[in-house]
């Protein structure tokens, strides 16, 4: 009976760190995830633009001007700095007025404020010089991409009938030739596919005469010549 007890104490003390294992669960800290940077927010529409003026040095104190733009008008005006006196609070709001009523920096002194008027005036004319310099920077949409352009030759009388070429140009390059008018001939009508085609290829009147339609082909260069002296004129 004795010998049985040490047995079932190294049966229990066995059993004891069985007991005090615990298994993983399976789910994972949410720490690193709440940490995470937010995406950065903006405010405002698309067309809007902000300038901020330099900041200017006074007797008073510092004066510096943020305007916005829509598009090219003056929307909103702020003072970023500005002296701590009654006189500037004062003025502030005139300034301001004047400013969108005048869409610029041609603007008059606040009486009792003189001083901070100019300071006022000076960082408002550096951030609408700002906004210029940003303008000048960003060729137009027009300018980048050149606008379609479509120019008609004088009529050209030949022995067979008028004839009459109108050109299409996107930027320096014949896209499209279309005939006005034609002689009512078969040997036309087969001729000014051809006429066509090689305009486009040559991308000028120094193409060759068709066979079989030598007038109408001589009118077709002289008033498609026209064409192209018209539309760089």
């Amino acid at each position: 009976m004795k010998r049985a007890i040490p047995v079932l104490l190294l049966s229990v003390a066995g059993l004891i760190p069985i007991w005090r294992y615990e298994p993983s669960t399976g789910t994972t800290s949410t720490t690193e995830a709440a940490s995470a940077p937010s995406a950065p927010s903006s405010s405002g529409s698309s067309g809007s633009t902000t300038f901020t003026g330099t900041t200017v040095a006074t007797e008073k104190g510092d004066v510096q001007v943020r305007i916005s733009y829509d598009g090219d008008k003056i929307t909103a005006v702020k003072m970023l700095k500005q002296p701590n006196h009654p006189q500037t609070t004062a003025a502030v709001p005139k300034l301001v007025a004047e400013t969108l009523a005048a869409q610029g920096a041609d603007i008059d002194t606040v009486s009792g404020a003189t001083i901070t008027s100019d300071g006022y005036r000076e960082s408002l004319q550096a951030a609408i010089d700002a906004e210029a310099a940003a303008a000048s920077a960003s060729p137009s949409a027009s300018a980048a991409a050149p606008a379609s352009q479509t120019v008609a030759g004088p009529t050209v009388a030949t022995e067979k009938g008028d004839v009459q070429v109108q050109v299409t140009f996107d930027g320096d390059e014949i896209t499209a030739v279309e005939m006005l008018k034609q002689p009512n001939h078969p040997q036309t009508t087969a001729a000014v596919p051809k006429l066509v085609a090689e305009t486009l290829a040559a991308q000028s009147a120094d193409i060759d005469t068709v066979s079989g339609a030598t007038i109408t082909s001589d009118g077709y260069r002289e008033s498609l010549q026209a064409a192209i002296d018209a539309k760089g004129a």
